[in-house]
């Protein structure tokens, strides 16, 4: 997000202390966003910032992209590459920052890992201010004359600074800048209520997350859950200064719940809380929101000729056209659905097995008995693997892989000031003892931070013009299961799986060694950002990573060969119905941002016709996916949801690479850092894919790795 800037004075003026009247001097505090951050590898100082400091920053960083805008489209000299689309690039000295990037980082990150009602109010007031200053950006005419200029007579480029031209030159006509006066204000006002409204569908998300508790005090409805659900359970009530046990919808105690507890009434009450959010007549309901989302980024892409937003959206991914995404929608359809049909059969027998023949199977019963059927199948079960899933060790084993692969090593660096006690700060070192990355990892839910999981940086990487190369600080953020009085924090192997995905993507932007930032690291392509990080995830099941880490937390015995074994043959499943979950949420997406007339349709009845082709188990009524789908609605996937299969479809074939060559292999892990990883948006995703495979990809990876083609 960007914004729109005022000058401010930040420093307050001092007495002298040599004034006659002999006054004491004031002391004088100075924004830490306005000077060098003066912390090891300029990292961010969280225990200096305040929150009086986030605002005027943002309104001095607008005033300062302002000024440097004014210099470039007044400059006297002919429009070329290096004066107008590499100028400010090349322009970054020794000690440089940009202001805005640095405030907005910071700010952006902090809503999702650590807000409050102060920090949410002030997104809400300065949305529209910074999405303002982003069109008065795109929409100066005398900046795109310059740009155009460049784009059509130009030196000639090395592929970096073609990709930059062309995304620059595209991104001002994308935003509105070959409209006409009239068009453009249409277009600010649209930009700026879509700004807003998916920044209130986030806050009204997060609102209804929190609000809602399972307060239990019988000790007998908690028949079923594990010892670890339990004891967190108990500790989310103390916290909240309740007797007994608290339940709530973040993941790590929502899950557990779903799974094990025998009390079919309760599961039913969490399960309708979880997937009614956002759509009670409160002031916390998304569905309007949603609704006009939807319509106005129709009218954006059509404003700018576009049939639909997945047309607008699509012509810079690598599906290209809607009509690629539907292929591999349909592909996989056709590929998984009738095996997930057995698979949900296979579970209905089961719970009717245990609970007689008139059993009807509900949606809060799945995860239920899908785990007895698992433990029925292979004797398998999560928390047989917590134990061996020890956070310290998990973290341990993931940094050792990341070592085993590219020789990267990390140190916990507790002088690099972090944002709550919770989150680590490390340094990471390059095979050759060289700096490399600050990274960060943020493990706990907690009150004020979004559920799930994400990778996101603090500073981006770049080549000075002096050659100076300044590395990234990333992020991990996730929620994952807490420790209690009794036990260290113990992860299930999703948990597991989920930080080595959002280790993937933090590779991805430690490796970035590209000379312009907006094309380092994780600024690619949407449907090839997954790819790295959905790849780490093949190491899971792999038992020679395994046996690396995964030591039980009381006795440091190894996990047993017959347990690994289990955890692998028990890979696929339930994989094909986990697909169509994945393909219905693909549908949904489409079926939203394809749209060519205004929508009006009521959003629970139209989500059940969209996602309909790949339902394998019976709907709700009143149950609504939508308004609570951050990631098509506020999280930058609107018609790119089905960007997590299509890249699965990249990892899948690119692991079968590491398969054959060794999971371990040095130099073929090189080859993917030097191909894919650290090469960021330079070139076409399919170009870099190409030179770390030898071909294109193909799903026959992807189906040999699922057991649906042997």
């Amino acid at each position: 997000m960007v914004v729109s800037k005022k000058k401010y004075t930040f420093v307050v003026d001092m007495e002298s202390k040599n004034n006659s009247d002999n006054r004491t001097s004031i002391p004088t505090r100075t924004n830490p966003f306005m000077e060098s951050y003066g912390t090891l590898h300029d990292t961010v100082p969280f225990d200096k910032i305040q929150f009086e400091d986030f605002e005027p920053a943002f309104l001095e960083g607008i005033r300062r992209d302002n000024e440097a805008i004014l210099r470039i489209v007044d400059n006297f000299e002919a429009p070329t590459f290096d004066n107008t689309i590499a100028w400010t690039d090349d322009s970054k000295g020794e000690h440089y920052y940009d202001l805005l990037d640095r405030v907005s980082n910071t700010f952006s990150c902090l809503m999702n890992a650590e807000t409050n009602p102060q920090m949410e109010a002030l997104a809400q007031k300065l949305s529209p201010v910074l999405t303002k200053h982003e069109n008065d950006v795109t929409l100066n005419p005398r900046l795109f004359a310059r740009i155009k200029q460049v784009y059509e007579h130009h030196r000639k480029l090395t592929a970096e600074e073609q990709m930059l031209l062309d995304k620059e030159y595209d991104a001002f006509v994308r935003s509105g800048a070959l409209l006409d006066e009239a068009g453009k204000d249409r277009l600010r006002k649209l930009t700026e209520e879509a700004s807003m409204l998916a920044l209130q569908f986030s806050q009204n998300l997060l609102k209804e997350n929190k609000a809602y508790i399972l307060h239990l005090t019988d000790r007998r409805q908690l028949d079923g859950l594990p010892d670890t659900a339990v004891d967190a359970a108990a500790m989310a009530a103390k916290e909240k200064g309740l007797e007994g046990w608290v339940f709530t919808l973040d993941f790590p105690s929502y899950s557990p719940f779903m799974t094990y507890s025998t009390q079919r009434d309760l599961r039913k009450q969490i399960y309708m809380a979880r997937s009614t959010e956002c759509t009670h007549d409160n002031d916390a309901n998304n569905l309007d929101i949603c609704r006009r989302l939807v319509n106005v980024r129709r009218e954006i892409a059509q404003m700018l000729g576009y049939d639909t937003f997945a047309d607008y959206v699509l012509k810079h991914r690598m599906a290209s056209n809607v009509e690629n995404v539907y292929k591999l929608i349909h592909d996989l359809i056709n590929a998984y659905k009738p095996a997930a049909i057995e698979e949900v059969k296979a579970v209905e027998e089961g719970a009717r097995r245990a609970e007689g023949p008139d059993f009807k199977l509900e949606p809060w019963d799945f995860s239920f008995y899908s785990h007895k059927l698992q433990m029925e199948k292979y004797n398998l079960d999560a928390e047989m693997l917590r134990p061996y899933f020890q956070l310290d060790n998990v973290v341990k084993g993931v940094f050792g892989l990341a070592n085993r692969l590219y020789g990267i090593t990390f140190k916990e660096n507790k002088q690099i000031p972090v944002y709550h006690p919770d989150v680590k700060a490390y340094e990471v070192f390059d095979k050759d003892g060289s700096y490399l990355a600050v990274f960060y990892a943020d493990f706990y839910p907690r009150e004020g931070k979004q559920g799930g999981a994400w990778m996101t940086e603090f500073q981006g990487q770049w080549i000075t013009k002096k050659g100076k190369n300044v590395r990234p600080h990333v992020s991990v953020v996730t929620n994952f299961t807490k420790p209690t009085a009794t036990k260290p924090a113990l992860l299930s192997l999703g948990e597991v799986e989920t930080f080595l995905h959002e280790f993937g993507h933090s590779l991805h932007g430690m490796f970035a060694n590209t000379r312009f930032e907006s094309l380092s690291g994780t600024n690619v392509w949407w449907d090839f950002v997954e790819m790295p990080s959905q790849f780490m995830e093949n190491y899971a099941v792999e038992p020679d990573f395994l046996h690396t880490f995964a030591f039980h937390y009381q006795t440091g015995e190894p996990i047993p060969d017959e347990l690994i074994s289990r955890i692998v043959r028990s890979r696929n499943f339930n994989v094909a119905y986990a697909c169509m979950r994945q393909v219905s949420f693909c549908l949904l997406d489409m079926a939203y941002y394809t749209q060519r007339e205004p929508f009006t349709q009521d959003i629970i009845p139209f989500e059940k016709q969209a996602w309909k082709e790949a339902m394998v188990t019976p709907q709700l009524p009143d149950t609504c996916m939508t308004a609570q789908f951050s990631h098509i609605m506020a999280g930058g996937y609107a018609a790119g949801y089905y960007s997590y299969k299509w890249a699965e479809v990249l990892d899948a074939d690119a692991f079968s690479v590491f398969k054959r060559e060794g999971i371990f292999n040095r130099a073929t892990a090189q080859r993917f850092r030097d191909c894919i990883l650290s090469r960021g948006g330079t070139e076409h995703p399919m170009t870099l894919f190409k030179r770390f495979r030898g071909q294109e990809p193909t799903i026959e990876a992807l189906l040999q790795r699922n057991g649906i083609r042997k």
